[in-house]
């Protein structure tokens, strides 16, 4: 048994070669890397030369529900990511509770994603609009072929758009159950981010 699995093992490690599959990892996480630096020290410049940030995080705590802010985040990891997830991690950070909706924000993009996933399939439906849509995202559709729940992963973990993989996912009938453990990981990377933003609010 442990030589079949040493052989799959080795077969899955060359196929990730051959696709150039490390390369890609590689190149992701240093670009996920530089967006939170970049992020942190934007936000740190801006604070220092230009805005009061603090006060910009407590007037929206203040002015508005956590309903709405909470509303506008899971329909933007809906549809395409449309609003960076630092801006709300920011946000929650504010919050009497930050870690909690920090929470409910890892929990809203989870959801969202699989919104993106059944949107996705809706979408497979219409032959017109599936073409369309998939000329638009077919890298991403081509390394959901190739590299199957780690692009799911990445897209969980890293800074591609998740909202696009989960609706490719969708798109090409992508097994569910297989999305939604890879896309699980999508907590993960709100822990981390989260962490990283608390500690320089």
């Amino acid at each position: 048994m442990n030589i079949i699995n040493m052989k799959r093992v080795t077969a899955l490690n060359r196929y990730y070669k051959i696709t150039k599959f490390y390369g890609f990892l590689k190149k992701t996480a240093i670009n996920g890397g530089l967006t939170i630096i970049v992020f942190l020290a934007a936000f740190v410049f801006l604070d220092y030369f230009f805005l009061d940030t603090h006060a910009i995080l407590n007037a929206l705590v203040t002015n508005y529900t956590p309903t709405f802010i909470l509303s506008i985040f899971f329909v933007s990891e809906t549809v395409l990511g449309l609003i960076p997830p630092e801006i709300f991690i920011a946000w929650s950070a504010k919050t009497a509770n930050p870690w909690f909706f920090l929470s409910l924000l890892g929990l809203l993009s989870y959801l969202g994603g699989i919104c993106a996933y059944g949107l996705g399939g809706l979408t497979f439906k219409i032959p017109s609009v599936r073409n369309y849509i998939e000329n638009k995202i077919a890298i991403h559709i081509i390394n959901l072929r190739k590299w199957g729940g780690f692009f799911v992963l990445i897209g969980a973990l890293l800074p591609v758009p998740h909202s696009i993989v989960s609706f490719a996912c969708g798109l090409i009938k992508y097994k569910f159950t297989h999305y939604a453990v890879w896309a699980a990981f999508r907590f993960l990377r709100f822990l981390i981010y989260g962490f990283a933003i608390f500690t320089m609010l």
